[in-house]
């Protein structure tokens, strides 16, 4: 299964970016292609979903998400987390300073697909 890929969710297009249950050693590498993603397509487009439940952010990791979440910023639309209180509050907040970014969180992936495409967002 390919764990960053585009779903469609009722009409729109979302980016998923799957790391939930990710092996620790896999992590960097998949962070490392998203802003090759989201770069190629139209500024202010991209509407991005990363589910991290089950997964171990590491330093490292969590350090190329800031850089991957700046790098990005002024292609993502909307952005939403999802997580199982496996990300500390502390380090979601630094990647929100760090990417001046607000990237709210949700417990599923459901939820954080209905904030995306909602109008309200």
């Amino acid at each position: 299964m390919e764990r960053i890929r585009f779903i469609d969710h009722h009409g729109q297009r979302i980016l998923l970016v799957d790391l939930s249950s990710c092996e620790t050693s896999e992590l960097p590498k998949l962070v490392d292609q998203v802003p090759q993603v989201v770069t190629a397509e139209p500024p202010g487009s991209v509407l991005l979903l990363a589910d991290f439940t089950g997964s171990t952010a590491t330093r490292e990791v969590i350090e190329r998400v800031k850089i991957a979440a700046a790098l990005d910023r002024k292609h993502i639309k909307r952005a939403a987390w999802v997580f199982n209180g496996n990300i500390p509050k502390p380090i979601h907040d630094a990647v929100q300073i760090f990417s001046s970014r607000d990237i709210p969180k949700f417990e599923t992936r459901e939820k954080a697909m209905a904030f995306l495409v909602s109008d309200n967002g």
